[in-house]
């Protein structure tokens, strides 16, 4: 059973991981990481309305799966919380959400061009990335998800896929633990880059299924070299004195 102690750790890892997306230019001032509750699956933690480069232990609230605060929060939250809960509620091995605008994959949400992996570092986000237009269902919005109907048609969308983009948008990103979901966040926009260096040169060899399958048998979220590169990340966001070794 996890201790105080270790949902303590959790929380820590959750600044960590803001602010490496923030330092690897995931996201700005704007997108946000989530965390679901290490001991009740109904709830998830997501920093206040706040850029997640300053996010702090003291910003993180708590959410039930319907993106209302616990316990009489009063505090601003982010409008688009919805991605974060209906992600939860539609997919119980989901432990970690990431939704960015990182520039480099929007043009793969407004065209017919697929967003394909084609570096071995971009397996992680899967075979298949959907687009979900909020347009569809919704019609003319500002192109925010900003209650649980979106929420939920998004999460469809996404489906059991790893990445989903949002047309104009960004896009969406579900894993199995917070370092899988920061690792693949920040490769989905440089695959996203290669891949449009690469429509401009001619013909492109995406990865095949059985190279991403291999790439991601056998997967541990802690693995020497997983944490490898989250040490990394964490130093140069200048957050490693957070950083507690796993297991």
């Amino acid at each position: 059973m996890m201790q105080a102690g270790e949902i303590e750790s959790a929380l820590d890892d959750l600044v960590i991981a803001n602010r490496i997306l923030a330092n690897e230019n995931v996201v700005d001032a704007y997108g946000h990481v989530s965390l679901r509750h290490p001991r009740d699956p109904r709830r998830f933690f997501l920093a206040r309305s706040l850029s997640p480069d300053r996010v702090e232990r003291g910003d993180l609230m708590e959410f039930d799966l319907e993106g209302n605060p616990a316990a009489g929060d009063s505090r601003q939250p982010y409008l688009e919380r919805f991605i974060h809960a209906a992600a939860y509620e539609a997919r119980p091995d989901v432990q970690a959400v990431v939704h960015a605008h990182a520039e480099d994959v929007l043009p793969f949400g407004i065209t017919a061009a697929p967003l394909r992996p084609v570096i071995h570092s971009g397996s992680f986000m899967g075979e298949h990335v959907p687009v979900w237009d909020i347009r569809d269902r919704f019609g003319d919005t500002n192109l925010l998800v900003t209650n649980m109907p979106q929420g939920r048609d998004l999460a469809r969308t996404l489906g059991g896929n790893n990445v989903a983009l949002m047309r104009g948008h960004g896009f969406v990103a579900a894993a199995r633990s917070l370092i899988e979901v920061v690792r693949m966040s920040v490769y989905v926009p440089r695959n996203a880059r290669v891949l449009l260096a690469a429509l401009r040169l001619g013909e492109v060899k995406p990865l095949s299924p059985g190279e991403i399958a291999a790439r991601n048998a056998g997967y541990k979220p802690y693995s020497p070299e997983t944490w490898r590169a989250w040490e990394y990340w964490a130093t140069r966001a200048g957050c490693a004195h957070l950083l507690s070794k796993k297991g």
